[in-house]
C-alpha cells in the first residue's frame, strides 16, 4: 500500500511538471510572438515612412525583448539568445529616438537580429524573409506577406526587392 502512495504521488508530480513546462513553453512562445508582432509594426511604420509611429513601436520593441524569458531552451542557444537579444534592443533603443534615416539603419541590424531569433525559437506564422538589393549594398527583412513593402525606402521605392525565403 506504501508503494502505491509513493507511486501515485511520484506521477501527480510529473503530470504536474509536465504540465508547468508545457504552460512555460506557451508562456515563452507568447512572448517571441510578441517581438515579431512589434517587430512587424515597425517595419509597417517604416514601409509609411512615419517616423513617430516607428520610434513608439521601437519603444514597444524595447520592452517585449527584455521581457523574453529563455528558460526552456538549452544553454547554448541560451547564450545566443542573450546575445541576440542585447543587440536586437540595442538597435531596438536607437530606433525609439532617432530620425527616419537612421531609423532605417538600425532596422537592417535589427532585421538579422529577429532572423536569428526566430531560427532559434521558431514560430507558428509563415514568414518571408525579403531582400532589397539596393539599401546599403543589400538589405533584408522579414514580412508576414509575400507581397514586397520595402521598409528602408518607404514610398520613394515601396516594390523594391524579392522574397528570398519563406519560413514556415
Amino acid at each position: 500500500m506504501k508503494n502505491l502512495k509513493m507511486s501515485i504521488v511520484v506521477m501527480l508530480l510529473l503530470v504536474v511538471s509536465s504540465t508547468n513546462a508545457q504552460e512555460k513553453n506557451e508562456i515563452n512562445d507568447a512572448k517571441a510572438e510578441a517581438i515579431l508582432a512589434d517587430y512587424f509594426m515597425l517595419k509597417d511604420a517604416l514601409v509609411a515612412d512615419d517616423s513617430k509611429k516607428a520610434a513608439q513601436t521601437g519603444a514597444t520593441l524595447v520592452i517585449s525583448l527584455k521581457a523574453f524569458n529563455m528558460s526552456s531552451f538549452t544553454a547554448d542557444e541560451q547564450k545566443e539568445l542573450i546575445d541576440i537579444i542585447e543587440d536586437a534592443t540595442e538597435h531596438a533603443e536607437h530606433i525609439a529616438k532617432s530620425p527616419l534615416g537612421h531609423q532605417r539603419e538600425h532596422f537592417k541590424t535589427l532585421s538579422k537580429d529577429i532572423l536569428d531569433l526566430v531560427a532559434i525559437t521558431g514560430t507558428k506564422n509563415t514568414l518571408y524573409q525579403q531582400f532589397c538589393p539596393m539599401y546599403d549594398k543589400g538589405s533584408a527583412w522579414l514580412s508576414m506577406s509575400n507581397e514586397v513593402r520595402n521598409p528602408y525606402y518607404g514610398s520613394k521605392m515601396l516594390k523594391c526587392g524579392k522574397v528570398q525565403k519563406t519560413i514556415n
